[in-house]
């Protein structure tokens, strides 16, 4: 979903850890490099079966009334920028889960190897000066991006429908602290201090709270991406 300053719309990703690793891994993130795996469960059982280190989680959620609020209320509180964290603002409706990934990607490049003159290469060097609604733009114009996703968005279990009501976030780590990457938001959230080792628990409880506000629905997802060992 988008607050769609464009009346593009991409077909929107499957929450699929397949769809996900061909994607990155066509795009220049090597397979031995990072994957992403399925999040079973919140509690701590299950978030240990979970390859570790992880470098981002992504959280697809249903769009709600309450979430909305939610969202909005973030929006007003939000301060001054983030300084030194990697972050567009989405302009493509159904482009969140692509976006969820460039802002995971785009926050880990000190911790994995893209390959050079790869598309993912080229992007995070192409974009690094620019500000969040030009990284929009850019992405926007970027054909050889809206391909790579209607193909990813094709190929998962399920048939692509451009009308869906959930949407991708990415948590990331940066600098200490646990930042919630939402490019329908005015900038990152903070949720307070974080390290690469908790990474994956600290982001399951700013979850779960999510999850309590919205007793009523069902259509929830999270995906671990992790560094290869």
């Amino acid at each position: 979903m988008a607050d769609s300053a464009s009346a593009k719309r991409w077909l929107p990703l499957e929450a699929n850890p397949d769809v996900m690793n061909q994607f990155l891994w066509g795009l220049g993130v090597a397979p031995d490099e990072a994957e992403c795996f399925d999040v079973y469960g919140l509690d701590e059982e299950l978030l240990e079966m979970v390859p570790k280190p992880v470098l981002a989680v992504l959280f697809l959620y249903p769009i709600t009334a309450k979430s909305e609020e939610e969202r909005i209320l973030q929006d007003n509180a939000l301060k001054e920028p983030s300084g030194g964290v990697y972050f567009m603002k989405q302009t493509v409706g159904n482009a969140c889960g692509t976006i969820g990934l460039l802002h995971a990607v785009g926050n880990i490049t000190s911790e994995i190897k893209l390959a050079e003159g790869s598309y993912l290469d080229n992007f995070f060097k192409s974009t690094a000066k620019m500000d969040p609604s030009e990284r929009a733009a850019f992405l926007e114009n970027d054909r050889e991006m809206e391909v790579a996703h209607s193909v990813a968005a094709t190929a998962g279990d399920t048939e692509a429908s451009a009308d869906v009501d959930t949407h991708f976030i990415c948590f990331t780590c940066v600098n200490g602290q646990l930042y919630e990457l939402d490019g329908r938001k005015a900038g990152p959230i903070s949720h307070g201090a974080s390290s690469p080792s908790t990474l994956l628990q600290d982001a399951a409880k700013v979850i779960q709270k999510f999850i309590a506000k919205n007793p009523d629905s069902i259509n929830f997802n999270v995906i671990a991406i992790s560094k290869k060992q």
